[in-house]
């Protein structure tokens, strides 16, 4: 057994990460120490599910509200108050053409996988009305809160009711709609802890009030919702001012000699640890000697029971020479064309790390034999695959984070080769 292969590593960040239609609507704030903060604004348009003016003659308006309903996914202390503005876009929100970062560099695999044309990415803002039309403070205790309501401005409410109810030319279609009321963005207030997903499957409810043939009170309501669930978007920010991680961009890639050692990786803003072993090659060409195992142990300072989310899988994306993502690690045993990937293995209360461990015996093979993998590398990262066929994958529309373990200020990444030498 040797575990001694030198494993140069460092920390980087991909781009174009797309951040549209992936049926989670994400909003908060949260701090991890040794990363830094993370944020999401999350955008909408909505649209009515239904033109029809059935409101009775003698009804008059209420309250207009947006009803989210919360997802069982949070990022941070949610034992805190959080509070979350709603605002008024005043810019249409608008899908653009992913592009490479330098010249004839090719688009990375988790861009070209999920979007065939256009889309919206995490860091695009769109313009919107600095003055808030709701606001909500609560304690998201997401076990048990079925939803939560924001009551928006009586004045817009008002304006959707008679419209409605004079057949207005911008209720007479969805594209006139839009054009009208462009739609909501929800913000974070800076104080906040957490992050927390909700369903995009929201309502903005025009509620009223008429009375009844019998002389009591009745209500109804009209609904607005996301017609166009390719344009909810999250706008995904980060500040590392302070940290090791501080210059990381998508240009810049950090050692982790000039991180302490530190490194991590973490779904949403795109952080990955990048993962090369350059006496390698060399060794798998020693004479009279067959490989028996392999295996890339990985090893997390992040225990399973932490308020700050950890991947329940990593993944191997394998770089090309420009360090552009072109493909997943495939499985060593089934079919190569299944993507292979990692579960975690939690620690144990005696101090022993969680864990992740790849099979690398068919990467060896194809090391040896052919020149394809020959000045590359791999990319840590959580799943950049959906649970199911075209669903959005945790990369998208998670934070969840790993810390890679320290030993003698350096990862606790290892490649462990079993292998037999014959005289």
């Amino acid at each position: 057994m040797v575990d001694s292969f030198t494993v140069n590593t460092s920390t980087a960040q991909l781009w174009e990460m797309p951040s549209a239609g992936t049926g989670r609507i994400l909003v908060g704030k949260a701090t991890l120490p040794p990363t830094g903060a993370v944020k999401s604004n999350a955008y909408f348009r909505i649209g009515f599910s239904t033109m029809t003016n059935d409101i009775p003659e003698a009804a008059v308006f209420d309250s207009l509200n947006l009803v989210l309903t919360p997802s069982s996914y949070s990022f941070g202390d949610t034992t805190e108050m959080q509070t979350i503005y709603a605002h008024q876009l005043t810019e249409a929100l608008a899908t653009r053409t992913p592009t490479p970062r330098f010249p004839n560099e090719e688009l990375p695999w988790h861009v070209t996988r999920y979007i065939p044309t256009a889309s919206i990415f995490s860091e695009q803002t769109f313009d919107y009305n600095s003055t808030p039309i709701g606001t909500l403070s609560f304690r998201p205790h997401l076990q048990s809160l079925d939803s939560v309501s924001i009551r928006l401005d009586d004045n817009i409410g008002q304006d959707f009711f008679n419209r409605i109810r004079t057949g207005d030319i911008h209720l007479s279609s969805y594209e006139s709609f839009r054009e009208y009321f462009k739609g909501l963005v929800l913000v974070p207030d800076e104080t906040n802890t957490a992050i927390i997903g909700f369903s995009d499957a929201l309502q903005v409810q025009i509620n009223y009030s008429y009375p009844g043939i019998d002389g009591h009170k009745k209500t109804g309501l009209k609904t607005l919702d996301i017609v166009e669930r390719g344009f909810q978007h999250n706008n995904i920010t980060y500040d590392r001012a302070g940290t090791a991680f501080e210059e990381l961009s998508t240009r810049k890639e950090l050692p982790t000699s000039t991180t302490d050692g530190l490194t991590y990786v973490q779904a949403g803003t795109g952080v990955v640890a990048k993962i090369s072993f350059p006496s390698l090659k060399e060794f798998l060409h020693t004479e009279n000697m067959a490989i028996n195992k392999a295996e890339l142990v990985i090893e997390t300072s992040s225990g399973a029971n932490t308020m700050y989310s950890i991947p329940h899988n990593l993944f191997l994306f394998t770089n090309d020479h420009n360090g552009v993502p072109r493909a997943l690690l495939s499985n060593s045993y089934g079919d190569p064309s299944v993507a292979q990937y990692a579960g975690f293995i939690p620690g144990t209360e005696m101090g022993q790390n969680g864990t992740y461990t790849f099979d690398l015996m068919q990467y060896l093979q194809q090391l040896k034999s052919t020149e394809v993998y020959d000045n590359s590398s791999f990319y840590l990262t959580t799943n950049p695959l959906g649970t199911e066929e075209n669903s959005p994958p945790d990369l998208l529309r998670t934070f969840n984070t790993a810390l890679i373990a320290l030993e003698n200020a350096k990862p606790k990444i290892k490649l462990r080769i079993l292998y037999t030498k014959f005289r």
